[in-house]
């Protein structure tokens, strides 16, 4: 099962809590054009208003994850970007629901900046991230420059962006922008049980804290306390909070609601 939307560029499932968003040029490297981008912002809105869902994963059909933007598309005239979210439907505005990318193969370029984008990564031993856009006249400007050096040391950032090398999944994990190496083949089963792991967790604390972690770096100090206590407020309002105290004290597992 899973959200209906337009096209074959992108499919999507739905396990329990869990929705796989899955790119689908597989002859094109997954390659993004505008069909696509336009595929994965529908599912990123519906994935985001479904509260029956409660975290994300981001991965690809055949032997890369994703090569970035669809050249052939972009010399036609094409801008592979979805209004308010950006290039890949995804860059500028993420889900605010927590999101795995499940890497296989080739993350390159804007696919890099789809993983930066997400907020945990699994990836099989063999896979390869890198901003080649130097090479080809180009800027990473769809997140790319922004995020990697808030996700790795701002110096390890700054060689491979001017270098336009790639990085390592072992070099990844070694510097924390992954969280876990899987085997070839097995990025996404091994996302899915992180995914499923966190999915049975109340949804609306897994939203409120993903939100205060991406978000808080540019608080100012007053603003920590503050907008902290604005999350902690609505959240010890829900019915969630009740059922997670309940539950702790009946010693049984929580029957989420989601509100």
């Amino acid at each position: 099962m899973g959200i209906p939307i337009e096209g074959a560029e992108v499919l999507t499932g739905i396990d329990g809590g869990v929705l796989t968003i899955t790119l689908n040029r597989p002859l094109a490297h997954n390659a993004v054009n505008s069909a696509m981008s336009r595929a994965i912002a529908e599912a990123v809105d519906l994935f985001d208003a479904d509260d029956s869902l409660a975290v994300g994963i981001l991965t690809g059909t055949g032997a890369s994850f994703c090569s970035g933007m669809d050249l052939k598309s972009f010399l036609r005239g094409e801008r592979p970007e979805a209004a308010g979210r950006g290039f890949g439907g995804f860059t500028q505005q993420p889900p605010r629901k927590p999101i795995i990318a499940a890497v296989e193969g080739y993350a390159l370029a804007g696919g890099f900046e789809l993983v930066l984008a997400c907020d945990l990564v699994v990836a099989s031993e063999k896979a390869q991230f890198g901003l080649p856009e130097v090479r080809r006249g180009l800027i990473a400007g769809s997140g790319g420059l922004t995020r990697f050096g808030t996700r790795v040391p701002p110096q390890i950032a700054m060689e491979y962006v001017l270098t336009g090398k790639n990085m390592s999944a072992a070099e990844a994990h070694r510097w924390g922008l992954v969280n876990r190496v899987a085997p070839v083949g097995q990025s996404l089963a091994v996302a899915q049980t992180l995914a499923h792991e966190i999915s049975q967790n109340a949804p609306l604390a897994l939203r409120e804290s993903k939100k205060i972690l991406t978000e808080s770096p540019d608080w100012t100090v007053a603003e920590r306390w503050s907008k902290q206590r604005e999350s902690l407020e609505v959240i010890f309002a829900t019915r969630d909070a009740a059922e997670g105290a309940t539950a702790f004290a009946e010693k049984r597992a929580p029957v989420w609601e989601g509100s």
